[in-house]
C-alpha cells in the first residue's frame, strides 16, 4: 500500500528543522494544532556555557518559524508568524497561523526552493569578490523585518572586531566547559574547533575577502531576537539564491567579556545579533537534523492577541 504523501504542515516542519542553530543545537520544539504551528523554545538544548541567556537559541527557533511560512506559502497557504503570541508561555517564542489558500510570490517560491540548498560554509571562501550590486538584496532582506544589515569594511569598528575575535578564541581554547558543551552536542569537538578557526577575520579586509556583515535591530530584547531570527534566516535563504555563501562569526556572542565589547561597539546603533561573513564558497554537505518526530507533539489551540 503506498505511503500517503506528506501534508503542507509536515513538509513545513521538515523545512522548519533545517534552520541553522548554535552548534547545531536544533533548540526548538513544535506543537500542532489544526491550523496553527507553535515554535517553542527547548531549554534542553540551550547551550549553559556559550549561550546562558538563549540568545542564540531565539535566533534559531525564529529562523525555524520563518522557514515554516515559508514552506506554507509554497503549498499556496497564507501563513502568518506571530512572535510571543501567549504571556502566560513565555517559551512559545512564535506561532504561524495558516490562512485562506493563496499562491506564493516570486520571492517566496525562490526563498521555499532555498531552504534545502542552503549550508553553512565551514570551509574557506573563494578569493572572488562579491560585487556590490549583490549587496541590495541583502539588505532589503534584512529590512523586510525592520531589521538592518551593516557592511563592515575596513575600519576601526572592523580592527575592534577582530580584536573581540581573537579574544574569544583564547578564551574558549581555555575553557574546558566550552569544549565539553561542543562535544555533547556535535560529537566531534576538534571538527568544529577547527570550523571556528575559519571565522578569524583578515587583519586587512580587501576587495577579495568575503564580506563582514552585522545583524542590528534598533531596540532591545526577546521580541527583538526573534525578529533579528527572521530576517537571519531571509538573509541567509536569499544570500543562497543569488549564489552566494555565508558563515556565522559567532565565538565573540559566546564569550561573556566579547559579547559585553560587542555591545559597547554597536550601542549607537542598537544591538547586533549575529555576525555573517558572506562570499563565494566550495560545495558543503547538509548537516544532520533530528527526525521532526522526536519535535513535535500535539498541544493546546494556540492563543493570539494576549502578548
Amino acid at each position: 500500500m503506498p505511503r500517503p504523501l506528506p501534508s503542507p504542515i509536515d513538509q513545513a516542519l521538515a523545512a522548519a528543522v533545517r534552520a541553522p542553530s548554535p552548534h547545531n543545537t536544533q533548540p526548538w520544539l513544535f506543537e500542532v494544532d489544526s491550523d496553527r504551528i507553535g515554535v517553542l523554545l527547548d531549554h534542553q538544548r540551550v547551550l549553559a556555557v556559550a549561550d546562558p541567556d538563549a540568545k542564540q537559541a531565539r535566533l534559531a527557533c525564529a529562523a525555524a518559524a520563518f522557514n515554516l511560512r515559508i514552506a506554507l506559502r509554497m503549498n499556496g497557504k497564507l501563513a502568518v508568524v506571530n512572535l510571543l503570541p501567549d504571556t502566560t508561555r513565555p517559551d512559545l517564542l512564535a506561532a504561524v497561523q495558516l490562512g485562506v489558500d493563496q499562491g506564493p510570490t516570486m520571492v517566496e517560491r525562490k526563498l521555499g526552493n532555498a531552504i534545502f540548498q542552503r549550508r553553512t560554509n565551514r570551509r574557506p571562501f573563494l578569493e572572488r569578490e562579491v560585487p556590490p550590486i549583490a549587496r541590495t538584496p541583502l539588505v532589503n532582506a534584512a529590512l523586510m523585518d525592520d531589521v538592518r544589515l551593516e557592511f563592515v569594511g575596513a575600519s576601526t569598528r572592523y580592527d575592534e572586531l577582530t580584536s573581540l575575535v581573537r579574544r574569544a578564541e583564547q578564551v574558549q581554547e581555555a575553557d574546558t566547559r566550552y569544549a565539553g558543551e561542543l562535544e555533547r552536542f556535535d560529537g566531534d569537538a576538534r571538527s568544529l574547533r577547527d570550523y571556528h578557526r575559519t571565522e578569524h577575520l583578515p587583519d586587512r579586509p580587501g576587495a577579495r575577502h568575503p564580506l563582514l556583515a552585522a545583524l542590528i535591530t534598533r531596540d532591545r530584547g526577546p521580541r527583538y531576537e526573534l525578529r533579528a531570527g527572521l530576517a537571519m534566516q531571509r538573509v541567509l535563504l536569499t544570500a543562497t539564491y543569488i549564489g552566494l555563501s555565508v558563515s556565522f562569526v559567532s565565538r565573540p556572542f559566546e564569550v561573556a567579556t566579547t559579547r559585553a565589547g560587542l555591545d559597547d561597539l554597536f550601542r549607537r546603533d542598537g544591538e547586533i545579533h549575529a555576525l555573517l561573513r558572506i562570499g563565494y564558497g566550495y560545495p558543503s554537505p547538509m548537516t544532520a537534523r533530528r527526525p521532526v518526530g522526536e519535535v513535535t507533539r500535539n498541544g493546546n489551540p494556540v492563543r493570539f492577541g494576549v502578548g
